[in-house]
């Protein structure tokens, strides 16, 4: 697979765990695309890691990524200034 290829398709794949960590939560997220893809990334990175660590395998499971882009969305949205069921109120100026 070439590097191209291989960029979208991480792309791809940190878009759909992004988004299903988004929905794990009421509200709208005022998140950007590519702020969701990198929560996905980064969700499916420490879901890696943690299974490398635990059990030795490097292969991990869609539910546990997701499970990790879910806390990252929660630590993102209480640094915003909201809380599990509230996102952050809109600031006006």
């Amino acid at each position: 697979m070439g590097m191209i290829a291989y960029l979208v398709v991480l792309a791809l794949t940190g878009l759909v765990i992004g988004a299903l960590a988004r929905l794990a939560f009421p509200g709208r997220e005022a998140m950007t695309i590519p702020e969701t893809i990198l929560v996905g990334i980064a969700g499916n990175l420490a879901a890696g890691l943690v299974l490398w660590a635990l059990i030795g395998r490097t292969t991990g499971s869609i539910l546990l990524s997701v499970a990790f882009a879910a806390v990252l969305v929660y630590a993102i949205r209480r640094a915003r200034g909201g809380t599990l069921t509230q996102p952050p109120q809109r600031r006006v100026r």
